[in-house]
């Protein structure tokens, strides 16, 4: 969850009490998902999507031999088989309305669910959406740079991209020092604003050893989901995504340019 807890179990909470029969599902979790499993596998992992003409190149990871499915929200379903070095590799046709999908594998009889949501847009950013925390953007980016900002209706936020890896990484919002982190060794940050983003337009700043990385935001809570999991929107800075997470909240991402 995002840092600001009592705030989202109180919006999940509230979330699940107005919830009626014509909520849109979340991608769905395949059967076994989360069950002990008496062998380790890797889950499977998506590392990076291009495009392909209008369509969509998926490139990534599973135990080899594994069967990796892409599974959508109406039951509609990819499906790829790793090779014995452990690769695999999807491609897919243009979506006008862009696809959102739950990644698992089939690996040894049993089923491993990957983290998060697999999101891509017409407008070609791609992303690993997660609940509570920072997106993973897989579509390619030079670095450093910005990558995702998320919030939710009550102003908690986390702000991810790409820096030198294993250095240091300083986030302001609207001038004002609001957080810090370090890059992991490939090069991945996420850091949690340390107060709520109210409303409105602002300023991301994220800095470092000879880098900057600037965006002008505008944060406004998400419109309830009304006929699907996700929605798409063009908007100041990027692609917004709003999406439903598996405890029932909607969060919001926006992939920025």
């Amino acid at each position: 969850m995002f840092p600001k807890s009592a705030p989202l179990v109180a919006l999940t909470a509230l979330a699940l009490v107005s919830a009626c029969s014509r909520r849109p599902a979340a991608p769905p979790e395949p059967p076994g998902a989360g069950q002990p499993r008496a062998d380790y596998a890797a889950s499977p992992a998506v590392l990076k999507v291009t495009r392909e003409g209008a369509g969509f190149r998926l490139a990534g990871t599973a135990p080899a031999g594994a069967k990796v499915r892409l599974a959508s929200p109406s039951g509609a379903a990819a499906v790829a088989v790793a090779d014995g070095a452990g690769r695999w590799n999807l491609t897919l046709p243009p979506a006008q309305e862009g696809y959102i999908y739950g990644l698992s594998e089939t690996v040894h009889g049993r089923v491993v669910q990957a983290q998060g949501y697999i999101v891509l847009t017409p407008q070609g950013p791609a992303a690993q959406l997660r609940a509570g925390s920072g997106a993973v953007r897989l579509d390619p980016r030079a670095a450093p740079s910005l990558g995702a900002l998320d919030f939710d209706s009550s102003g908690a936020a986390v702000v991810s991209g790409l820096a030198p890896a294993d250095s240091r990484v300083f986030l302001k919002l609207d001038n004002r020092q609001m957080g810090q982190g370090r890059a992991d060794e490939a090069g991945r940050y996420a850091i949690s604003i340390s107060q709520s983003v109210p409303r409105g337009d602002h300023l991301l700043e994220v800095s470092g050893d000879n880098f900057a990385n600037r965006a002008r935001v505008s944060i406004v809570p998400a419109k309830p989901l009304a006929s699907g999991p996700m929605r798409l929107q063009v908007t100041q800075g990027g692609t917004r995504v709003d999406w439903l997470t598996p405890g029932g909240a909607v969060q919001s991402t926006i992939l920025l340019d």
